[in-house]
């Protein structure tokens, strides 16, 4: 049969513009498979839904089956409504058959014809004492007509048309289309994080955390590892911005040390002023612990040591402007307030605000403390490493605190702010304050806006620009007087006189 359809293929005046083929299945007698056999047959394109011309332009003209009784008449029950001739011998039972196409050709109706010889054999038992096959010849013929290809036409166009892509590309997704033949999609690209590595894929498959898609999301790539390091260009301004505010405040201290017998840094309680300064060389010195790569060490330290150093910077300048007031309120005759002016006061000012806040870190890392930790879901294609706080509660109750000393340093100086005198530190202590509580309170919005790396390059900046105001505020007053104006560093110009 195979033979003699390929014979009739290759002679083009049998059938012009038409090309006759064959599909053989085995239902290996199950009804099932039978059944999944005429669906495909019956359907055009990959999947197997009938009535649906998808793909292929097949049509077919005739169906020849060796099966059973049963399975036969199932098969003529799925391909009847099609109007598909089906050839077949009903058998008795042991008897089995042969087919063979024997010639096929155009008759004088230029239908295309074939006959077909079907040798029927019986089959005898083994325990038959005649050992011998008994069999008959069938002939039979199958006619193509010419009508019946066009009513095939017909019925082809008749069904519903689809135009389907021929295949989705790794990278991309199918996607049924709405209210059209399952068999027709369209491919679009696989979601963001997911990749596809097969043609026709129903699914994309997620990467994994450490990994991220390529352009074309048909491989999953490992993710960079990324932290605020000293050599890219954010880490080196910042530190570069650090080391220059430790030398300048370093120059001050060494011209105070230098000038310490001097009215001017007598009047402004020398000890006050080394704890500052003191104070806002470790601030400067505490940026280097956020940069770098986050380490045990590094993730316990740096938020304890930069708020209690910035505690004892605010202390000390809470402890200067009470020391201001106090001052011009014992200058006046008759006050008792005098008795208060000392180290004592000034030395239980800083203690106890500044004890407040070593007992609010000391909680934090007993409680829940920081440690190293990476951020995979931030950025798409970056790991970030980073300290993770532990308790974001203890952190902000942190920063409420030392705001709190803040605010009340600003109210204390800005009611001293009018307070007589040709040298005033109340003012200068009120914009320091303020410039300090300005960079604070814009601090929260972009700090809570940012994430990653930029998260930790605010904060130090944020530590930077409010030091760098205490230090331009309170000290560069006093340095221009003492190396440009040297006259002026006198007691007839000084108001505030606090004793050695």
């Amino acid at each position: 049969m195979i033979f003699n359809i390929e014979m009739v293929k290759k002679n083009p005046q049998l059938l012009q513009n038409l090309t006759l083929g064959y599909n053989i299945y085995d239902n290996y007698d199950n009804t099932l498979g039978t059944s999944d056999a005429l669906l495909d047959m019956l359907s055009t394109g990959e999947a197997n839904v009938p009535n649906y011309s998808c793909g292929r332009k097949d049509n077919l003209l005739a169906l020849v089956d060796g099966a059973s009784r049963d399975i036969s008449i199932q098969m003529s029950t799925l391909v009847g409504p099609y109007k598909v001739p089906q050839i077949h011998p009903f058998l008795k039972k042991k008897e089995l058959y042969n087919l063979s196409l024997m010639n096929v050709y155009l008759d004088q109706n230029g239908d295309v014809s074939a006959d077909l010889e079907i040798l029927i054999r019986v089959v005898l038992p083994k325990e038959d004492p005649i050992d011998k096959d008994l069999g008959s010849f069938e002939r039979q013929r199958l006619i193509i007509k010419q009508d019946a290809l066009s009513q095939l036409e017909w019925l082809n166009k008749s069904l519903p048309q689809s135009k389907c892509v021929e295949k989705c590309q790794p990278g991309f997704v199918k996607k049924a289309r709405e209210g059209e033949p399952v068999c027709c999609y369209d491919c679009v690209p696989c979601p963001e994080g997911t990749i596809s590595i097969q043609k026709d894929t129903e699914k994309c498959t997620n990467c994994p955390d450490d990994q991220y898609p390529n352009r074309n999301r048909v491989q999953c790539i490992p993710k960079r590892i990324t932290f605020l390091s000293y050599e890219e260009h954010l880490g080196i301004i910042l530190i570069s911005f650090a080391l220059l505010l430790f030398l300048t405040t370093s120059l001050v201290l060494i011209i105070f040390l230098q000038y310490l017998e001097t009215p001017i840094v007598k009047a402004n309680n020398r000890e006050l002023s080394f704890i500052l300064l003191i104070s806002l060389l470790l601030c400067f010195l505490s940026s280097f612990l956020f940069i770098g790569q986050p380490r045990k060490a590094t993730c316990l330290l740096r938020q304890t040591v930069f708020s209690i150093v910035f505690s004892v910077a605010v202390s000390s300048m809470l402890a200067k402007t009470i020391t201001v007031v106090l001052a011009f309120l014992a200058s006046k005759p008759g006050n008792r307030m005098r008795r208060w002016l000392g180290k004592t006061l000034t030395n239980s000012i800083i203690l106890s605000c500044s004890g407040v806040q070593i007992f609010i870190c000391v909680m934090w890392l007993r409680v829940s403390p920081p440690f190293p930790d990476s951020d995979i879901h931030s950025q798409p294609e970056e790991i970030i490493l980073q300290c993770n706080e532990g308790s974001a509660t203890m952190f902000y109750i942190v920063l409420s605190y030392m705001g709190f000393l803040a605010v009340i340093c600003f109210i204390v100086a800005f009611l001293a702010r009018n307070l007589p005198g040709a040298f005033n530190e109340a003012k200068l202590i009120t914009f320091s304050m303020l410039v300090f509580c300005s960079v604070w309170v814009s601090f929260l919005p972009t700090y809570l806006s940012t994430k990653g790396k930029s998260m930790v390059a605010v904060q130090v900046f944020s530590m930077l620009a409010s030091s760098a105001g205490l230090l331009g505020c309170i000290f560069c007053p006093k340095c221009y007087i003492i190396i440009l104006r040297p006259e002026l560093n006198t007691k007839e110009h000084l108001v505030i006189k606090v004793g050695d």
